[in-house]
C-alpha cells in the first residue's frame, strides 16, 4: 500500500522519495562504478575501430558463407589474423565483414583470389564474381587525425555546454551539471571497455548526442529547482536541500518519461536498421544511445541535484539559514510541547 502510495506521489509530482537525503548513498554508488570504468580504461582500453587506428575492411554478401572458413582462408592467403570476422544483417542483406591491420595492395589481391577461388562469393547480379569482395583502407595518419578532430569536438562541447547552463542558470548549478556530465562520459567510456565494445566516429557522435540529452535533462530538473528555491533564505519554511529534492520528486516523472520515449525509437533503430539492413554504422549510433539514455537517467536523478545541493550548502548564507530553519521549527516543537502540557 506505502508502495503504491508512494508511486502515485511521484506521478503527480507531490513528493515522496528523499533524493537528497541518500546523497551519500549516491555517492558511494558513483564512486564505485567510477573505479570499475577507469580500472577497465586503464586495463582493457578501447577497441578502436579502424578509423581510428587504421586498418584494412573487406565485405562481401554473406549468402552461405561460413565465418570460420573465410577466415581460415583469409589468414593462409594473407599471413595476418583479422581482428574480427563477423556477419551483420538479416535475410538476403547479411554482408560478411573481415577487420584487420592495414593490408598492402598484393595482400588484398591475394585474399580477394584466394576467397573468390574457395568460397564463390556473389555479386548483386548473383553471379560468383571477385568483385563481389570489396575492401576499404584507412592509414594510420587518418585515424590520428579523426582522433584529434573528436578530441578537439569534445572539449568545444564540454566549453559551449557549461557557458550555456552558467549563463541560462546558476554558477553551481553549471559547476554541477559539469561534474555529473563528466561522470556520465567516463562511465560511458568504461562500460565500453569493460565489455570491449568497438569505438567507432559513429559511437563519438552518439556519445555527444547523449550528452546533450543528459545535459537537457539536468536543465530541466535544474529550472524546477531554482523556481522552487527562489527567495529561499527570506523564509524559514524549508531549507534549500528540501527544496531541491522536492523539485527532484516534482520532474522525476518527467525525465522517466522522457527517457523510455526517446530509447524507443533508439530500439527501432537497431532492429530495423541494424538487424534487418545490417547496417554497422548505425549499430554504433544506436548502441551508445541506448546506454547513454539510461545511463542519463542515473545522473539526472540521483547525481546532478545532489552535487548541487553540496556545492550551495558549503555557502555561509546557506549554512546559517539551515540553523535558522532548524531553531525556528525547534521554537515551534517547544510551543506545541507546552500548549499539551497546559
Amino acid at each position: 500500500m506505502s508502495s503504491m502510495s508512494t508511486a502515485s506521489r511521484l506521478f503527480t509530482g507531490e513528493g515522496g522519495v528523499d533524493f537528497i537525503g541518500r546523497s551519500r548513498l549516491w555517492y558511494w554508488i558513483t564512486a564505485v562504478l567510477l573505479v570499475i570504468s577507469i580500472g577497465a580504461i586503464g586495463i582493457r582500453g578501447f577497441d578502436l575501430s579502424i578509423d581510428f587506428e587504421g586498418g584494412t575492411k573487406m565485405n562481401m554478401p554473406a549468402a552461405e558463407l561460413v565465418v570460420e572458413e573465410v577466415e581460415e582462408t583469409f589468414i593462409d592467403a594473407t599471413g595476418v589474423t583479422p581482428e574480427i570476422v563477423q556477419i551483420v544483417g538479416a535475410g538476403e542483406s547479411r554482408i560478411l565483414e573481415i577487420n584487420s591491420e592495414r593490408l598492402t595492395t598484393e595482400q588484398i589481391d591475394t585474399a580477394r583470389a584466394a576467397i573468390f577461388e574457395e568460397h564463390q562469393p556473389l555479386d548483386a547480379t548473383g553471379t560468383p564474381s571477385p568483385d563481389a569482395v570489396g575492401d576499404s583502407t584507412v592509414s594510420e595518419s587518418w585515424g590520428s587525425t579523426i582522433t584529434q578532430r573528436m578530441l578537439i569536438a569534445m572539449g568545444v562541447f564540454l566549453a559551449l555546454a557549461f557557458l550555456y547552463i552558467a549563463f541560462r542558470l546558476e554558477r553551481e548549478m553549471a559547476a554541477a551539471a559539469m561534474i555529473a556530465l563528466l561522470v556520465d562520459g567516463v562511465l560511458i567510456a568504461g562500460i565500453y571497455a569493460l565489455f570491449g565494445l568497438e569505438v567507432s566516429p559513429a559511437s563519438v557522435i552518439g556519445l555527444l548526442t547523449v550528452l546533450s540529452f543528459s545535459i537537457y535533462d539536468t536543465v530541466i530538473v535544474f529550472d524546477k529547482v531554482r523556481e522552487n528555491t527562489a527567495g529561499y533564505l527570506g523564509s524559514r519554511r524549508a531549507t534549500y536541500s528540501e527544496e531541491a529534492n522536492l523539485a527532484v520528486n516534482q520532474t522525476v516523472m518527467r525525465s522517466i518519461s522522457t527517457s523510455v520515449i526517446s530509447a524507443l525509437p533508439i530500439i527501432a533503430l537497431m532492429v530495423v536498421a541494424v538487424w534487418l539492413m545490417g547496417v554497422g554504422t548505425l549499430k554504433d549510433l544506436a548502441l551508445i544511445q541506448l546506454i547513454g539514455v539510461i545511463e542519463g537517467i542515473f545522473s539526472s536523478i540521483f547525481l546532478a541535484t545532489p552535487i548541487l545541493v553540496s556545492l550551495v550548502n558549503r555557502r555561509k548564507d546557506t549554512r546559517r539559514h539551515n540553523q535558522e530553519v532548524a531553531d525556528y521549527r525547534a521554537g515551534r516543537a517547544d510551543d506545541v510541547r507546552g500548549d499539551r502540557d497546559l
